[in-house]
């Protein structure tokens, strides 16, 4: 069907294009009269009330899929006739908005953090009524003393479920110190993906160590009880012999470590799972779980084990469907005979920083324009960096879009499926490279009628608050004018 000349045949259009080439429509993307809806919602008429660049969260997505994934363990669950519970886990680090989190937790979710800043959150979300005492709240990530303080300070508030996961033996100190019983995890270091730039994972404890570092200098300990063996590769969860290898040496581990350490309950095994990233994504989440599963079951009754709670910590897999990006072209530049420039009235590197920092791919789509002719592109962003582009899709190794040629009504371009790490990476509200402002932030949410209600959430960043955030407006800024008088030297 593809010509190798830039420009197809003028007698298919956008559509056709994307019709013939994929199952389409696909859940939450579909075209109507010629405009791209995101789940449901006519993206021309919020262009046309908000403007562009703009910054899209859609909510009720986030909910679709921790039902989804409930659902699927529960299936898996009823399947092998497995006793343990299903635990879902929010990773914070992810998306920290607090729309999210009010999304998130309407869900009865429990929540990872990975940062002393993460429990400032847990603590207004408690005094606001959000959460109560007895949520979950699994603590990740190499710990400061001021870290460790907090969390024993959440402990000593009443918060009983605060579970501490060592990120390796020396942070264990800090809880000797302890006057008040707190919950102890075990992070397993994981060897890295064979292409990695190194063999094992910065994050945890050395596997080899775990059951005898918990014997030494836990065990018999009544102020901490080991009661989580967490487990989690940088790749994330994927069907393939690098997982399952890994996944097995983890699963070893926590039997050793059941038979040592009775409190012990629950088997993390972290996040991972991918979004949707291009129309021809295929992943079968059900069947990964249900393998998942079968393979936890089966080593406990071998063993003669209790089956653990099966814990999870899904960010990108809970907020990246829900987001989207959408610019303005604003010109079209044919810089040579093969490559054609649809330069976007926002940056793509600031943006959506995962494009530049490390290659990921997002599903890229017109939002008007489908029934025009259609062209193979580049992407441009406003600044003035080299890097600030995008001109490859998972599914076909090219950008493709309408032709703008003779269109006196602009076209506009998403980026579907962008609600994870993208704001935390570029710095939400603050400076950007080259000072581009960032775009306003619109959230559509669910009201108590099941309804869709939109809310900006925010304007674009303003001259006036770049310049303060700069230290040109502060009131605070003591320094002189480092303009040089002339000095007449002759003298």
């Amino acid at each position: 069907m593809m010509s190798s000349s830039n420009v197809f045949s003028r007698g298919n259009t956008y559509f056709d294009l994307i019709d013939t080439t994929f199952e389409f429509p696909q859940e939450g993307i579909e075209v109507r009269d010629g405009i791209l809806y995101f789940y449901g919602v006519n993206l021309m008429s919020v262009i046309d009330r908000y403007g562009t660049p703009l910054r899209l969260f859609y909510l009720p997505r986030i909910s679709q899929q921790i039902e989804k994934a409930r659902t699927w363990f529960n299936r898996a669950f009823r399947r092998f006739g497995y006793t343990g519970k299903y635990i879902y886990s929010y990773c914070t680090k992810s998306n920290h908005f607090a729309f999210v989190l009010w999304e998130v937790l309407k869900n009865g979710v429990d929540i990872e953090v990975s940062h002393t800043n993460d429990l400032y959150i847990v603590e207004w979300l408690w005094a606001n009524g959000w959460i109560d005492r007895d949520i979950m709240i699994i603590a990740n990530g190499y710990k400061e003393r001021e870290y460790v303080s907090k969390l024993i300070d959440l402990v000593r508030r009443g918060f009983t479920n605060v579970v501490s996961v060592l990120d390796n033996t020396e942070e264990l100190k800090y809880y000797k110190e302890c006057d008040v019983p707190i919950k102890i995890g075990l992070r397993i270091a994981a060897e890295e993906e064979p292409t990695f730039e190194f063999y094992t994972s910065r994050l945890g404890i050395r596997p080899d160590d775990i059951v005898d570092f918990y014997k030494r200098e836990i065990k018999g300990n009544r102020n901490m009880k080991v009661v989580m063996l967490h487990f989690f590769i940088n790749t994330g969860i994927q069907d393939s012999p690098y997982y399952w290898s890994e996944f097995r040496k983890a699963l070893e581990i926590y039997v050793k470590l059941k038979k040592e350490c009775p409190t012990l309950r629950m088997f993390n095994v972290g996040g991972g799972f991918p979004v949707r990233n291009s129309l021809r994504f295929d992943y079968d989440y059900e069947e990964i779980i249900s393998e998942m599963v079968e393979q936890i079951h089966k080593e406990c009754l071998k063993e003669g084990i209790p089956e653990p709670d099966i814990v999870t910590e899904f960010g990108t897999f809970t907020v990246g469907e829900s987001g989207a990006h959408i610019f303005r072209v604003l010109g079209e530049k044919v810089q040579n005979d093969a490559e054609h420039w649809y330069m976007l009235d926002g940056s793509i590197m600031n943006f959506i920083p995962d494009t530049w920092g490390l290659g990921e791919r997002f599903i890229v789509l017109p939002v008007n324009h489908w029934y025009k002719p259609y062209q193979r592109v580049n992407l441009g962003g406003l600044s003035c960096d080299a890097h600030d582009y995008y001109n490859s899709e998972v599914h076909l190794n090219h950008v493709f879009l309408p032709v703008i040629e003779g269109s006196d009504e602009p076209l506009y371009v998403a980026f579907l499926h962008t609600g994870a790490y993208q704001d935390n990476l570029s710095g939400y509200g603050g400076l950007q490279h080259c000072l581009i402002p960032s775009p306003r932030y619109v959230v559509l949410y669910e009201d108590e009628k099941g309804g869709i209600k939109e809310w900006l959430f925010s304007e674009r960043t303003s001259p006036e608050r770049m310049l303060e955030l700069l230290g040109y407006n502060s009131s605070q800024n003591v320094l002189p004018s480092p303009v040089k008088r002339l000095v007449d030297v002759s003298s």
